[in-house]
């Protein structure tokens, strides 16, 4: 009786064979000769970091330009990477990945403490102000939650534990009207993007979310924001920041510090395009005595190690 290999073998040969025309004649194949696959890496660049609680394709759209402007008035060259989580953008500036973070203030004090990162302007808001807000938000027929009080029991959606007015301001707000976090149903994360929180209210998975102030309108082009409405807005804090890598060379800090506070939102068209597209309208100087009081809000609600 023929070996099960055997048998196989003939099978391999017979197809081999068949694919084959009379005409054709096979075609020889050398392993000697092998071409390497040379993998383009980026060209070394200063690397600038949007941290991401908004979707990718959100966050390149509304930098974009402003990257490009900065690259252009410096003469440095300068481009845009995208962490997938809050966690990798704070992770990411430690291993030196990112040399300029754009981030919340929560996430500024975690970066100046753990890897010495240094403040250098806040944006200005686009209401004017240099500082923001976090948000209570529900479905506009659920008549159960009208307070933060209310709250009590309930299911709570936030964009991320480093959020700060997707998170830690309505948190503070929470404790300031006697509550804990042991006060409520659960308490999720949206994986850190601020969308996911107004959806996840939106079709009915959470009682209420938090979410930054102007939040909102991401997605007023994609569902009736006029079925949600906002219980309650925290007190301000500080707004945005940037905020540079101690490895950062002191003349491109400078240079990119500069081009920042050049532009000029009232007078120059060009300049309006750009901080259009990010949301807000201009930068004002900082350093990191403004962030007193977030590490203040940290030790009110617990979080005074961060």
């Amino acid at each position: 009786m023929p070996k099960p290999l055997t048998i196989l073998c003939a099978v391999l040969l017979a197809v081999m064979l068949a694919s084959c025309g009379e005409d054709e004649q096979p075609v020889k194949v050398s392993l000697r000769k092998r071409n390497e696959v040379a993998v383009k890496l980026p060209e070394p660049a200063i690397t600038y970091a949007y941290l991401p609680q908004y979707s990718h394709s959100e966050s390149f759209q509304r930098h974009q330009q402003l990257v490009a402007y900065l690259a252009e008035e410096t003469g440095l060259p300068i481009r845009q990477v995208f962490p997938e989580t809050f966690t990798e953008h704070i992770s990411m500036f430690g291993r030196g990945k990112i040399d300029i973070s754009f981030s919340n203030p929560f996430v500024y004090v975690n970066l100046a403490s753990q890897y010495n990162a240094k403040a250098m302007t806040r944006i200005i808001e686009e209401d004017g102000q240099a500082e923001f807000r976090g948000q209570i938000i529900v479905r506009r027929d659920n008549e159960s939650i009208r307070s933060p009080e209310d709250c009590r029991g309930k299911s709570w959606v936030a964009v991320d534990p480093a959020s700060a007015g997707g998170y830690l301001f309505p948190l503070g707000l929470f404790v300031d009207h006697g509550l804990n976090l042991r006060d409520f149903k659960e308490v999720v994360f949206s994986g850190g993007r601020q969308e996911n929180v107004i959806l996840g209210v939106y079709a009915g998975l959470h009682d209420f979310g938090t979410i930054r102030e102007g939040s909102l309108r991401v997605l007023a082009n994609k569902i009736d924001i006029d079925q949600l409405k906002v219980v309650a807005t925290s007190r301000s804090y500080p707004g945005w920041v940037y905020a540079y890598s101690p490895r950062l060379p002191k003349e491109a800090v400078d240079k990119i510090k500069a081009a920042m506070l050049k532009l000029d939102y009232a007078h120059n068209p060009k300049h309006r395009a750009i901080l259009d597209a990010a949301r807000f309208i201009g930068f004002v100087p900082s350093d990191d005595r403004d962030f007193d009081p977030i590490r203040e809000l940290n030790r009110k609600v617990g979080l005074a190690g961060e």
